[in-house]
């Protein structure tokens, strides 16, 4: 079982991956978790990468998934289409487009990260809250153009990892047999199951929460 975790920047990917692989440890599972290696990256040169660097990130990002063992549960932090995304709003540069997509199949499931949680700065990879909505366009335009499906998981601590377990199951319902989870909050059904327009997805989730 391959799982990728998508979206934009402070949006909750790396928690969930860690949330994600202790439940599944709990469970009995052999994990293995990539972690992002763009931030690996930029630690280490102290700086963000330049247009040319994207592809050696891209490629190392996917290597380290590929090196995985096979008889684990695999959880991506990230994979080669984030940098594809930020390729494509940094440098207008399309290139890595069709290599990431290609990449981005190899997953059983894709979970998108839903826009709920507060942005927060955390060095240089971050720019700024304004970005996340473009974003998160791109990545679904991006999935939309090689018709790969993904989940969009909303909620914070303990209630985004049900519903990322619960966004598993139903991409997965086979494989999802095997954890012992409790059911998921209800859910809503409607257009936002189909659309994928983000900033109203966006909207109603946060008018849901409003008392």
């Amino acid at each position: 079982m391959k799982i990728a975790l998508l979206g934009a920047e402070s949006t909750g990917k790396s928690h969930l991956a860690v949330a994600l692989a202790m439940h599944l440890s709990g469970c009995g599972l052999k994990v293995h978790r990539v972690d992002e290696y763009l931030r690996e990256w930029c630690d280490d040169e102290q700086r963000t990468p330049r247009q040319e660097e994207q592809r050696l990130i891209a490629h190392t990002q996917m290597d380290r998934v590929l090196a995985a063992p096979a008889d684990s549960v695999l959880i991506a932090d990230t994979t080669p289409l984030m940098t594809a995304v930020y390729s494509q709003m940094v440098f207008n540069d399309h290139s890595l487009d069709a290599f990431a997509l290609a990449h981005q199949a190899l997953f059983d499931v894709t979970l998108l990260m839903g826009m709920d949680i507060e942005w927060v700065s955390d060095g240089l990879q971050r720019v700024g809250a304004h970005v996340r909505e473009p974003v998160d366009q791109k990545i679904r335009g991006l999935l939309a153009q090689a018709d790969l499906p993904y989940q969009v998981v909303y909620g914070n601590g303990t209630q985004r990892l049900e519903n990322a377990l619960f966004c598993i199951g139903r991409e997965a319902p086979q494989w999802a047999k095997q954890l012992e989870r409790q059911e998921s909050p209800a859910r809503w059904s409607g257009p936002c199951e189909t659309c994928g327009d983000g900033e109203c997805e966006h909207r109603l989730f946060t008018s849901l929460l409003q008392p």
